[in-house]
């Protein structure tokens, strides 16, 4: 197709789910719903954190880095989700699209590095407890977070890079809810097979690399446990790294599924819901998993709940 007869697209129109309206008020409600509890929930699992000197150690500085990104991953999506579910025009801008796709994707893959992170952080802390405080210092957690943030960034240049200056010409109606590299790569009006494969590479290295980190700490960490004498010390040491299992399960689990396939167009409609479980559920659950399993943050949280109302008029938080 000759170049110069293209009409450069200027705005994406966002399919989203495409149901008949009960349909779509039931999802809005649902969804909705579902984003403020996580927005509610992550951002007290922040105060907390911030507020109680007990939950001052490197595992709650990383769950509460965590929260972070999950209250920004779904802000990124959701809002735009929401408001285009009974809109007539389901517009997004074109640079607002590839923005949304930008921060979708860096935050998102700063998120596999920080579970990487927080399974070495629960590594030194049962198979090398003495050291535990020597080697996960302020400036090795800060170090940590940083290189999560660099690792996750230079893992999604590439694709970046190659997918922003591709011709877009229409159509323009992206088969999402957002703007996902594989439904947005549909649109290009020229070989994509390179914006494809660096994308399914750089999906493939961050996955299933952050996985392998994962799956290391945790085999050397239940080597250790299973040599534990004490059932109570097993049972303690594995409670310690239950709720940081099960989130990983889901994250790792839904977006191997989504991003790890070399072609990824044909199975768009199982994507969006699998989507939906890393973007609004999960995140939304991560509260009450850290939250329902840890004695600490209950703890933290009642004495929030007692003591902050009392104080309203001097201090935010219990000290």
């Amino acid at each position: 197709m000759d170049g110069s007869n293209l009409t450069r697209v200027t705005e994406f129109i966002l399919l989203g789910f495409q149901n008949e309206k009960p349909v779509n008020i039931l999802l809005f409600s649902v969804f909705l719903l579902m984003y403020l509890t996580s927005l509610v929930g992550n951002t007290l699992i922040i105060l907390l954190v911030c507020c109680d000197r007990r939950l001052h150690s490197p595992m709650y500085f990383f769950v509460a880095n965590l929260s972070f990104l999950e209250v920004a991953i779904t802000s990124t999506v959701v809002p735009e989700m929401l408001a285009n579910t009974f809109s007539l025009t389901k517009a997004i801008s074109f640079v607002g699209c590839l923005t949304q796709s930008f921060f979708y994707f860096l935050l998102g893959s700063t998120e596999f590095f920080l579970l990487a992170v927080m399974s070495f952080d629960r590594y030194v802390a049962i198979c090398n407890p003495l050291r535990y405080a020597l080697i996960m210092n302020r400036q090795t957690c800060a170090a940590l977070l940083l290189g999560s943030y660099v690792g996750a960034f230079l893992s999604i240049l590439a694709p970046s890079v190659l997918t922003a200056p591709l011709p877009f010409c229409g159509p323009n109606v992206v088969n999402h809810f957002f703007c996902d590299s594989a439904p947005v790569l549909k649109l290009v009006c020229a070989d994509t097979s390179l914006a494809e494969l660096a994308d399914f590479a750089s999906s493939a290295v961050l996955l299933l690399g952050s996985l392998l980190l994962t799956g290391v700490s945790y085999t050397c960490i239940i080597i250790t446990v299973l040599r534990m004498p004490s059932a109570q010390g097993r049972r303690k040491a594995f409670s310690t790294c239950a709720s940081h299992i099960t989130v990983v399960t889901l994250y790792y689990g839904s977006s191997i599924f989504i991003y790890v396939r070399p072609r990824k167009g044909g199975v768009m409609d199982v994507n969006k819901f699998a989507t939906v479980l890393n973007t609004i559920v999960t995140p939304m659950l991560n509260p009450f998993i850290y939250s329902l399993r840890n004695e600490k943050v209950k703890g933290s949280l009642r004495d929030a709940l007692v003591k902050c109302p009392s104080r309203l008029g001097t201090t935010m938080c219990p000290r």
